[in-house]
């Protein structure tokens, strides 16, 4: 079996033949057989039962032709082995039975135990590991984010709770992100341990953040993060959400490889505002999907062209595929993200759509 590393080349800015491709939330509802899954399993059983979850996972690889796979899994997974109680909610998302509120809240938290209570996530890895022929992607909620749902107790718009602790009780704050930075670098540790390619922290909800107070209340445990993983040799992918474009210019100093740009923000602007120093990945707005095939390709030769300028480009949406995307859609444009790119990096020039 030949393997296709090219988004690990893309990763560590080396030249590859072609724009690497994969898809946040690949493995998704816009899938007619992953819906019925759904219909008889929840994320979280589908989670629990390691083949399930690696077939899941395995779908869109095979339909799609994408280049990496990313685990089918939660942000929250890694969470109940701390002895917080969830669940995903339909039309929701996480709903927390017992939302961190106080420095008792915080101090009662346990470590995490991967092997003891998340064994079944290592497993689908490790089959992974054996099944696949293009990269596979592991992930973490980032502290911030998944703060927000600890203490919100659901998704937000506002955080108000959140910021309040933030504000109030920074010393119970930063304990809380000091365990959450602890649940992730040894969530993660485990993930490569067990056949991870590459790994993304998630940082969905940070754009809500100044840059100053996300200096103060979050990088320095990003920081702590990648720094403590920058042994292992595989990709390490931050993204940090949506809204997120005035804090890149915050992020010069992480150990990181990549970093995930949403459509705010240009890929060329994106790279200007990290210093050069990062491969960078993104950022069609998602929901151009639902528009006619010959303007998706016009959008995404349009970033595509910007992403090739420099080695270092992973193309991927600037969040997650959502319910009503087309798999027909997808295929078309994953093929014409390689064709298109494979021409353009071997003449050096862009060439015209049809």
């Amino acid at each position: 079996m030949s393997y296709n590393d090219r988004l690990i080349q893309a990763s560590f800015k080396q030249q590859v033949d072609r724009v690497p491709v994969w898809y946040m939330r690949q493995a998704g509802r816009y899938d007619p057989e992953y819906r019925k899954i759904k219909e008889k399993y929840s994320l979280l059983e589908i989670c629990r039962q390691p083949e399930l979850a690696a077939e899941v996972t395995l779908m869109p690889v095979r339909k799609l032709g994408v280049d990496a796979a990313i685990l089918y899994s939660d942000i929250m997974n890694p969470v109940a082995s701390l002895g917080i109680d969830f669940d995903i909610v339909k039309n929701i998302g996480p709903v927390i039975d017992n939302p961190i509120r106080t420095a008792a809240d915080v101090d009662r938290l346990r470590p995490i135990d991967v092997e003891g209570d998340l064994s079944h996530i290592l497993e689908t890895i490790r089959i992974l590991d054996k099944e696949l022929d293009v990269p596979l992607i592991t992930f973490a909620g980032a502290p911030f984010t998944i703060a927000s749902y600890l203490i919100e107790g659901r998704p937000s718009k506002g955080y108000i709770r959140t910021k309040t602790m933030m504000y109030s009780e920074p010393e119970v704050w930063h304990k809380l992100m000091q365990k959450l930075g602890d649940m992730v670098i040894t969530y993660v540790r485990a993930h490569i341990a067990n056949g991870g390619k590459a790994f993304q922290l998630f940082d969905s909800w940070v754009g809500a953040l100044s840059p100053n107070d996300f200096r103060t209340y979050v990088l320095p445990t990003i920081t702590r993060i990648f720094t403590e993983l920058s042994d292992l040799n595989v990709p390490k992918i931050y993204f940090p959400g949506v809204a997120s474009g005035e804090l890149l210019p915050t992020l010069h100093d992480l150990h990181a490889d990549v970093i995930g740009l949403d459509w705010r923000v240009s890929i060329s602007e994106g790279r200007k505002r990290l210093g050069g120093k990062f491969a960078v990945q993104g950022n069609l707005d998602p929901y151009v999907l639902t528009a006619p095939m010959d303007l998706i390709k016009q959008h995404a030769k349009l970033i595509i062209d910007e992403g090739i300028k420099e080695p270092g480009y992973i193309f991927n949406l600037g969040h997650g595929l959502f319910p009503e995307a087309s798999l027909d859609k997808l295929r078309e444009l994953t093929a014409y993200i390689h064709e298109y790119s494979a021409e353009a990096l071997k003449t050096g020039v862009t060439v015209t759509n049809d």
